[in-house]
């Protein structure tokens, strides 16, 4: 498979990195030579210099043999033309712009196939105010991912010292509810991801991925002393467009909430699309400031300034100074298992949210989407079952999965299923699937279609 990736910025250097890093031939188009010389230092793809929007830079990144082609530039004009040009020109099977203006969605017209002809319209900003309005419904979980139209849930959260679990055999977590039906997927310990069977112990400071049907997690995030009082106050510090558009989904949800931008005209402007914000002039790291603003009364602090080092600082002086949960807005891939362990509480990651939208594109098999986790080493994947295919039909006990792979959970109809080793994946089922990344081509053989289902 061959992909051309326009924009060599955070977005389509995070995504050139992880194409890369599975063999697809990678090419990188950026007008600026010295981010390019950047990436081809770093990482194993071709790059080519000049426009995105120009049809013979995009001949000599060899987009006549291209599959697909990710326009991620700042620029949203360059992105919709680059795409155009893939559509009309060569014929590319798979199209993704990032689109950053806010009136423009998946769902325009403009993007249909009789116009654009784009497959996939990507906004990180936007993907960011999903992940912190998840993080705000189930306060106890550091990250929150939905699976099959939202009604299977996956949570990653630590386990505090205090933790009635602390000790237990993962088979013994069912006796001590036996109603409840939740799978722990992976554990991760330090820097190890461990792949558990029924006989691994959980220990006070381990980072869970837990499974369960979304109708339970609040009954899952206590289990596992997490919190689940929802937040009455919420400090957001960053005017940008994340910080606006965060303020006015939680406006609709009748929060308390402050946003604190160091721009003045900024702020002005701020105040004037914001109904019932209060808007402060100043520095969201000012210790003073935070004070004045009563932080400790705090149930949120939301950092998404620009700077993800202010954001760190920011959301670290918010906890220590008595703010009951700090987020912090990070594009750094190599950062987030660094600020999990020194009291962040979440972290705000567009750029991966938006990679997983466009993995779904490159995994064989009837794949929904793909999410990577915890420094990409491992993904989760949620699939349609198809006839023939090596995992229908059979008992989990008899199917000879990849080393680590662990299903999740099964959606079939208005059920959901917590699955054991008598459980059998029929046709048609959605299916959330654990994969540590090393097993992902062997997993994707046992998802696609025998050749006999085409004679």
């Amino acid at each position: 498979m061959k992909v051309i990736i326009i924009g060599a910025g955070e977005v389509g250097y995070h995504i050139a990195d992880s194409l890369s890093r599975e063999g697809i031939d990678t090419v990188v188009i950026d007008r600026d030579e010295e981010r390019l010389h950047e990436v081809s230092e770093m990482l194993d793809v071709q790059t080519v210099l000049g426009s995105g929007s120009s049809p013979e830079i995009l001949k000599q990144a060899g987009m006549a043999q291209a599959e697909m082609v990710i326009a991620v530039t700042d620029s949203d004009e360059t992105n919709m033309i680059a795409c155009l040009l893939a559509s009309t020109q060569c014929r590319i099977p798979i199209r993704i712009a990032r689109i950053r203006n806010q009136e423009l969605n998946g769902d325009c017209a403009l993007f249909g196939t009789d116009r654009l002809n784009i497959d996939l319209i990507i906004n990180p900003e936007r993907e960011a105010v999903s992940n912190v309005m998840d993080l705000l419904e189930f306060p106890g979980a550091a990250e929150v991912f939905s699976f099959a139209g939202g009604r299977i849930r996956l949570l990653g959260f630590q386990i505090d010292p205090s933790a009635a679990v602390i000790g237990k055999k993962l088979f013994d977590l069912r006796a001590m509810e036996p109603a409840f039906k939740v799978l722990i997927t992976a554990i991760v310990r330090g820097e190890k991801l461990i792949v558990p069977s029924g006989g691994s112990v959980i220990e006070g400071g381990d980072y869970l991925f837990a499974v369960t049907d979304a109708a339970r997690v609040r009954e899952l995030l206590r289990f596992f002393g997490k919190d689940t009082e929802p937040p009455r106050r919420i400090i957001i510090i960053g005017g940008g467009d994340t910080g606006l558009m965060i303020a006015e989904a939680i406006e609709q949800k009748n929060i308390t909430v402050k946003l604190i931008e160091k721009k003045h005209a900024r702020c002005e402007f701020l105040a004037s699309r914001l109904d019932k914000t209060v808007v402060l002039h100043g520095d969201g790291t000012s210790q003073e400031l935070l004070k004045e603003e009563n932080i400790e009364e705090t149930d949120f602090f939301i950092a998404v300034t620009n700077d993800e080092e202010a954001n760190i600082l920011g959301a670290l002086l918010a906890k220590q100074l008595g703010a009951r949960k700090v987020l912090s807005l990070i594009n750094r891939i190599d950062y987030i298992p660094i600020v999990s362990r020194v009291g962040i509480d979440g972290v705000i990651n567009p750029r991966h949210a938006a990679l997983s939208r466009i993995l779904h594109y490159i995994r064989k098999g009837k794949v929904l989407s793909a999410t990577p986790l915890r420094d990409e080493k491992a993904e989760v994947f949620e699939f349609i079952a198809l006839e023939t295919s090596e995992i229908t039909d059979r008992p989990f006990k008899e199917i000879h999965f990849p080393s680590g792979t662990i299903v999740g959970a099964i959606c079939r109809g208005e059920e959901i299923i917590i699955p054991d080793g008598d459980s059998v994946i029929r046709p048609g089922d959605h299916v959330v699937i654990f994969t540590p990344r090393s097993a992902i081509g062997e997993l994707e053989k046992l998802l696609t279609v025998k050749l006999e289902y085409f004679a």
